[in-house]
């Protein structure tokens, strides 16, 4: 049959260890049979950023403003483990964050739902999409290994010459220091991205932070999404009786533990990384989360919510066979795809789109899946399929 053509490329930025292996079968089982693909490529593979001084995430980044939807693979963010590993000549900062840094924008993340997955926590009866903010925090932060005793200070200089400045410690031994910062324009742009995408999903907005430890930092984003909720939005929730509220993060998790889901939590940079990966896992799977970057200007970046799966890799080069699960990243094609076709106008790819996503979750639901959900799918006929047949299953059932 004749493929679905593309007028806008996407950019694809492929990725690290077996997602970067299961990125190839997708495209190779799951698109190219279907669709005349066109992306904009970018190497976001931990030796090519090293070869680049990771330049080229910058590009890609970059290449994401300018083209509008983008479709992410897991990378690798090194440590001292990682830089030995691969020889690297420094350690680079989280990819993700850099992509974040240039977009501007905010990260929502959502579970995806399948027959036969029973969530954790038994009482949610709907998804729960996470909203993180994707800017700043420890993302963005410097940090100091302190030799010995002194003293360590905050200090701002104004462009007026005008010092600011803060004592952090009298540190009597050696000790750690980090700095880190977030802006008010980005905080704002977090705030109304999540406002708006409440009220195109009709759900009520949750933000939580610990303002009553950090009274400045945390302060400022309380108070600006106050005051964009007041100003701007407040009419509009109203009239669609979905609420905005703000409370604690310590009191926001133990009240999303006893909801029944549907709403949309915002978080800081780091709380929203810790709890969407708690999230996903209680809902069934690491593997069962999207993720899309969305930033204000109304550019879009997806990508599964998980890693690199490292563990499943060097299994992989042992020539041993795996069973990891694709699904994340297979949504993370589908929806880049959908929003091409959207902003395209082009109604056979969005309608190609739901189509994957449908064979996808169809393969599980009629027992065929991977050894993560076979381990907790309440299905009765089930049946564990490695890393690409399971890939070939869903295949399968596109052609059908």
């Amino acid at each position: 049959m004749a493929k679905i053509g593309m007028k806008t490329a996407l950019v694809e930025m492929d990725g690290d260890e077996m997602t970067r292996i299961i990125w190839q079968y997708i495209k190779d089982e799951l698109i190219y049979p279907f669709v005349d693909l066109k992306t904009e490529y970018y190497d976001l593979g931990l030796k090519y950023r090293d070869e680049t001084d990771d330049r080229v995430t910058v590009e890609a980044a970059e290449a994401a403003n300018r083209l509008g939807v983008a479709v992410k693979c897991a990378t690798i963010t090194p440590n001292d483990a990682r830089v030995e590993e691969y020889g690297l000549k420094a350690m680079y900062k989280s990819p993700n964050g850099t992509i974040r840094g240039i977009m501007d924008g905010t990260v929502f993340r959502a579970p995806i739902l399948v027959k036969g997955i029973t969530p954790h926590v038994w009482n949610w009866e709907k998804p729960i999409t996470l909203a993180r903010h994707a800017y700043g925090d420890v993302y963005r932060n410097t940090e100091i290994r302190v030799p010995g005793p002194g003293k360590a200070e905050l200090v701002f200089t104004g462009e007026d010459g005008k010092e600011i400045r803060k004592t952090i410690a009298e540190m009597k031994s050696p000790g750690i220091i980090q700095g880190i910062h977030n802006l008010d324009k980005s905080i704002e742009s977090f705030a109304r991205s999540c406002m708006n995408f409440a009220i195109d999903r009709k759900e009520d907005l949750w933000f939580a932070s610990k303002d009553t430890i950090s009274k400045i930092y945390d302060g400022d984003f309380r108070d600006i999404f106050q005051r964009i909720y007041e100003e701007e939005f407040k009419e509009k929730f109203e009239s669609l009786g979905i609420e905005y509220f703000y409370t604690l993060i310590d009191d926001a998790v133990a009240r999303v533990v006893r909801s029944k889901g549907g709403f949309i939590w915002a978080c800081k940079n780091y709380d929203g990384d810790v709890m969407s990966d708690m999230m996903a896992s209680a809902y069934g799977s690491l593997a069962m989360m999207t993720s899309v970057l969305v930033s204000p200007a109304g550019k879009y970046e997806y990508e599964a919510a998980h890693g690199t799966v490292q563990r499943h890799y060097y299994k992989h080069l042992k020539g041993e066979e795996t069973s990891t699960n694709s699904v994340a990243t297979i949504f993370a094609w589908s929806g880049a795809l959908r929003k091409r076709g959207e902003l395209d106008g082009i109604s056979e790819l969005v309608d190609f789109a739901d189509r994957l996503e449908k064979a996808t979750l169809d393969t599980i639901e009629e027992g065929e899946m991977t050894g993560d959900l076979y381990l907790i799918s309440s299905l009765e006929n089930k049946k564990k399929l490695n890393t690409l047949d399971y890939i070939k299953a869903v295949r399968k059932r596109l052609e059908n």
